[in-house]
């Protein structure tokens, strides 16, 4: 195992540049999820941790190692790609030990690491199977697999859940977190699913346009988002937004939306207080309220165990989450408030704390 540090690495295809002047720290045994939507740049920073991409300037340390230069068979890293990438004429079995083959290692070596990879995965009945006679889910365990008995610093993953159907995923996403509980291997994860960041990462690095927006722990994350662009990524659904001027009302602030919509702040910062901002609250953190704002009710949406209702107030539109069951129909009216609230500045998108 080892730690993996990006210092200050930038990326140009030509004269387009994708990542610019990224700075990560990884600790040994650490699980970091690289999130964000599509075209961020996540995928070619973990491409160029695997060496499958040259960097530009910058620089890119394993361990106490700097690997800019160093091929990728020789940084000590497996990686775990998208579409599996195993090979379809040859067995489980032989899939997971080609690397360890490659290295001539002593068969009874690669016996013993293919059996012991197996029975983590559960695959052991599957050995002698070729990737057609699998699920995708039983690809996706020997793409993990032949990662495991390689025994390497770092695991890479690239999107490794994006092929599967929605529940396999969240087994997966289980399972996966699982190993590295087990294993203690310093992880390296990208998705572009923020649910996925979420429930899985020890510590998650929102990108964006090629940037590091944030870094922090999932719940310091969606407990004070350092930006409009992470609000409004993290978290499904997403924060409700709404520009106006926080003011004095008596002895608490108030904020006032541009097309006249009042919510009182109880916690506000004293700076706001006059300022442009952006308002940003959680759907989760709207609550049923007789003496609430009056909002038209406009699309309900019964999950079970929740209650989405969209609803609007003059031009303003926003969601509501709510645990409890209500009996609301489009066109009614109810009365919500805020339990928690976020600004913004309205100019820099920065979140206003003090």
């Amino acid at each position: 195992m080892a730690s993996v540090a990006i210092r200050d690495v930038k990326k140009s295809f030509g004269s387009t540049a994708v990542i610019h002047g990224v700075d990560v720290d990884i600790k040994d045994g650490e699980f970091v999820i690289l999130v964000g939507p599509s075209g961020c740049g996540k995928s070619t920073l973990l491409r160029m941790i695997a060496g499958l991409e040259n960097i530009t300037a910058g620089e890119i340390r394993i361990g106490d190692r700097v690997v800019n230069d160093v091929p990728p068979k020789e940084r000590d890293i497996a990686m775990v790609f998208q579409n599996y990438a195993l090979y379809p004429h040859m067995t489980v079995a032989d899939n997971m030990a080609f690397s360890l083959k490659l290295r001539n290692a002593p068969k009874e070596e690669i016996k013993q690491r293919v059996d012991k990879a197996a029975q983590i995965l559960g695959l052991q009945k599957l050995l002698d199977r070729y990737p057609r006679q699998l699920s995708g889910g039983q690809r996706q365990r020997v793409a993990m697999g032949r990662a495991i008995v390689r025994d390497p610093q770092v695991f890479l993953f690239d999107e490794p859940l994006s092929n599967l159907d929605a529940k396999l995923r969240v087994a997966m996403r289980s399972e996966i977190k699982e190993l590295h509980q087990r294993l203690k291997t310093t992880t390296v994860y990208v998705t572009h699913d923020q649910i996925e960041a979420m429930t899985m990462a020890d510590k998650i690095v929102v990108m964006h346009d090629g940037i590091v927006e944030q870094i922090g722990a999932p719940l310091d994350l969606y407990d004070r988002p350092g930006n409009l662009f992470v609000a409004g990524f993290i978290g499904s659904p997403a924060m409700n937004f709404m520009k106006g001027k926080v003011e004095k009302d008596g002895d608490r602030a108030v904020f006032r939306g541009e097309h006249g919509i009042a919510f009182p702040l109880p916690n506000a910062p004293a700076s706001a207080v006059g300022r442009a901002v952006t308002l940003g609250v959680r759907p989760e953190h709207l609550k049923l309220e007789s003496g609430g704002v009056p909002v038209e009710v406009s699309v309900v949406e019964p999950t079970g165990s929740e209650t989405q209702v969209n609803v609007k107030h003059g031009k303003d539109e926003f969601i509501c989450l709510f645990r409890e069951r209500i009996s609301a129909r489009p066109g009614d009216t109810i009365h919500v408030a805020p339990t928690l609230a976020h600004l913004f500045d309205a100019g820099s998108g920065k979140r206003i704390d003090s």
